[in-house]
């Protein structure tokens, strides 16, 4: 397994710890972000990271930023790739086995290193599920679905 991480400068120390949680464990690591606590923007990480899955360079992708919520939103705009903001595992691991999310994104101000291992772990622990969530994943890439559509249960 390939895993790309990708982060600005508030998320150096916890992508450290985590490069080596998941070397340790045998997985192939890319860093995509910053190595230094010198301001930068999230936004090319996070794109970076999306444009590696599209592109079939790493399997899956982690992103951290002070709260996860701008990485993950500049990751998201590459379409065809599903990132999800994760503040404790189960959260991450449903979102791999209903939404088919390629990134799992956390921010450093908001979680401690442990729980980071924990949200990586479940993450990676599971594939996704397909069956009945495949509509709401279509729904999800469909740009053009809202427009006289019904929920879908």
């Amino acid at each position: 397994m390939k895993v790309g991480i990708g982060n600005d400068h508030a998320g150096v120390e916890l992508k450290n710890a985590l490069i080596d949680h998941l070397t340790d464990q045998g997985v192939e690591v890319v860093n995509f972000g910053t190595d230094t606590a010198e301001s930068c923007s999230y936004t090319l990480a996070g794109k970076a990271v999306a444009h590696a899955i599209l592109n079939k360079e790493i399997d899956y992708g982690v992103l951290i930023c002070g709260t996860g919520v701008g990485i993950s939103l500049s990751a998201n705009k590459v379409r065809g790739v599903r990132a999800a903001v994760c503040s404790e595992p189960v959260t991450a691991k449903l979102t791999r086995l209903h939404n088919d999310a390629h990134i799992v994104a956390f921010g450093a101000r908001i979680v401690g290193v442990e729980v980071a291992k924990a949200i990586v772990d479940e993450f990676l622990s599971v594939e996704y599920e397909g069956g009945r969530h495949q509509a709401r994943v279509d729904a999800i890439e469909d740009e053009h679905d809202f427009e006289g559509s019904e929920l879908v249960e």
